[in-house]
């Protein structure tokens, strides 16, 4: 099976069951500042699943794109991927846990003709805070699963959320399938035995938690069902190594062209070819996404920066020479090009970044060669040296290692995990700071900024004049920061001109509202979106002042307070450039 026919038999089985398509989301999310990337299915129906009505009604299905880079390490192995795409169904407020298990269960036998003897389930034990799950058991044994293949397992295996410290929850029941072909599935599931794979979870969100740490039953009770792409495909061809399927595999013989190697004539070789593989694939991704960020020192483009330089390396390990990662990227790009349109509308700004970034990281590893002779001592080098070697000059420790083991260099690797370890608390600790808040948990903070955000575009617009429009957006708990196309810095003038603008609009207590019509209607009414973006054929619009004669008219999914007068003040507070021809805006509300 080919990940394209997978794709197609997925979207048409749930929308011959009453769901809508919807596109995938960006995979930089606007307005949520609790997240880096989207790393589930679930982030862009955020709002929705909190009770919010969707344009294209209460039965969705995508495919979407996510980015998770938590486990990094541990990408080479067989299953792991940093950029993978999240099969999706929502249920919201619709059907629930008995109709969600009979679509998943006649999909995965029926569609994808898994057979009974290969299946298993699990669902949640119960605990203090909700009961045992025994409805979703019942209704898995109707269907003829035996009850020595149901597990009940507990909360750390069998419950998802909430995403922050309080917010919907629920319980959970997995899918598992048999992936040993030598052997026959045993008739009791142990989901402790590796050989038992998971192919997709249905989350039952039923549940709030509060910050007292009671859980109470949410009015609208939703169902969130995910199944990995590549597992998935790599099941269905009896495949038990993902990069082995056609999401993968043009890549890998790239690589083998590139180095002169084989693909699995070695552990060290096969692992390299997967890491380049699958870190180039999700720099691809990033790079050409709607949203798409280029490398940097900070946030998204930090994230981006270590996936190229991780691949760089790892193709020195396999001794490619030259500039080799447009190459792999080409081929990433044509496999995925028909899929996912924007990746072949930044097609040439893809491959420039990678190139750059591929240039510039070979003069950083010349000067850190440099700086590494000289901070050996005695023949040997401290883990601290080390870690200033990889934080300050950007020189990789793998290739501290190497070296120091070329050279017979005595190298403290635990004290550089020591340093490396206080570092990461300080950024979790930084990060716990930045992204607290956001569109994520939906506080009154935030919603106010997300307003002020469109009054702010608005007023820009008048000012600067109709070429500006949104290139990026973060909302966190204190500040909104908008990016916009302008070329020129702002004067002084224009930038108390559209603060005052914004502040009249406040005084004057505009009705913001909101309606659902068609993409067509929303085009007609000069409503502002992201028109590159893939929306549905329906779209939620949020009008700010006279429905005939608006202050600002915008696509988004909201949510928004209902009055501009809850504002209060708005204050610019900085504005400078962001990228080329992209200036930035940070800015206050009271």
């Amino acid at each position: 099976m080919k990940a394209q026919e997978l794709r197609e038999k997925y979207l048409h089985f749930f929308i011959e069951k009453g769901h809508k398509q919807i596109p995938s989301g960006s995979l930089l999310p606007d307005n949520d500042p609790t997240v880096l990337f989207t790393t589930a299915g679930m982030h862009p129906l955020v709002p929705f699943l909190m009770g919010q009505p969707h344009p294209e009604g209460n039965r969705l299905v995508n495919i979407q794109k996510c980015i998770r880079t938590v486990d990094i390490e541990e990408v080479g192995n067989t299953t792991h991927h940093t950029f993978f795409e999240m099969m999706g169904n929502w249920s919201l407020g619709d059907y629930f846990n008995e109709d969600a298990i009979a679509f998943t269960f006649e999909f995965h036998t029926e569609i994808l003709k898994i057979p009974l003897q290969r299946y298993a389930v699990s669902v949640f034990e119960g605990d203090e805070n909700a009961p045992r799950d025994e409805s979703s058991a019942k209704k898995w044994e109707s269907l003829g699963i035996s009850k020595q293949r149901i597990a009940f397992l507990p909360k750390k295996e069998n419950w998802w959320g909430p995403a922050g410290l309080t917010g919907p929850c629920g319980p959970d029941t997995e899918i598992f399938y048999w992936s040993d072909d030598a052997t026959v599935a045993p008739e009791r599931f142990d989901h402790t035995d590796k050989r038992w794979v998971e192919i997709g979870n249905n989350v039952l969100l039923q549940y709030e938690k509060h910050e007292d740490q009671r859980y109470t039953e949410l009015q609208q009770k939703n169902v969130d069902f995910g199944g990995g792409l590549e597992r998935t495909l790599a099941l269905m061809n009896n495949l038990d190594d993902n990069y082995l399927t056609d999401l993968f595999y043009p890549t890998i013989q790239e690589i083998e062209k590139l180095s002169g190697k084989t693909y699995g004539e070695s552990e060290n070789t096969t692992r390299s070819m997967r890491i380049i593989a699958d870190h180039i694939r999700s720099a691809v991704f990033i790079l050409g996404d709607q949203n798409g960020v280029i490398p940097s020192n900070v946030d998204q483009g930090y994230i981006l920066r270590r996936l190229i330089r991780r691949a760089i390396l790892r193709g020195k390990n396999l001794v490619i020479s030259d500039i080799f990662t447009p190459s792999i990227a080409k081929t990433v790009l044509d496999n995925f090009k028909s899929t996912y349109p924007e990746l072949e509308k930044n097609k040439i700004k893809v491959l420039e970044e990678l190139k750059k970034e591929e240039v510039q990281f070979y003069d950083t590893l010349e000067k850190g060669m440099k700086e590494f002779e000289k901070v050996v001592v005695d023949g040997k080098i401290t883990g601290r040296q080390a870690f200033v070697l990889f934080s300050t000059y950007g020189f990789p420790f793998e290739m501290t290692k190497e070296l120091a083991e070329q050279k017979k260099i005595s190298l403290d690797e635990n004290d550089f995990k020591k340093e490396f370890e206080k570092h990461q608390e300080l950024s979790r600790t930084a990060a716990a700071g930045r992204f607290k808040g956001g569109l994520a948990d939906a506080s009154e903070e935030t919603i106010k900024l997300h307003t002020a955000t469109h009054l702010l575009l608005a007023a820009l617009r008048q000012v600067l004049g109709d070429h500006v429009y949104q290139k990026g957006s973060n909302i966190t708990q204190d500040r909104l920061r908008l990016d916009f196309s302008h070329h020129d810095k702002m004067t002084p003038e224009q930038k108390k001109q559209v603060e005052d603008m914004v502040n009249e609009q406040i005084k004057k207590d505009l009705k913001v509202s909101s309606e659902i019509m068609t993409l067509e209607k929303a085009k007609k009414l000069n409503a502002m979106g992201v028109f590159e973006h893939k929306y549905g054929e329906k779209v939620n619009v949020y009008t700010i002042g006279d429905f005939q004669n608006p202050f600002s008219r915008e696509i988004c999914g909201g949510p928004h307070v209902e009055h501009t007068g809850v504002l209060k003040s708005f204050k610019l507070k900085k504005e400078e450039s962001s990228s080329s021809g992209v200036r930035r805006i940070k800015a206050l509300v009271e």
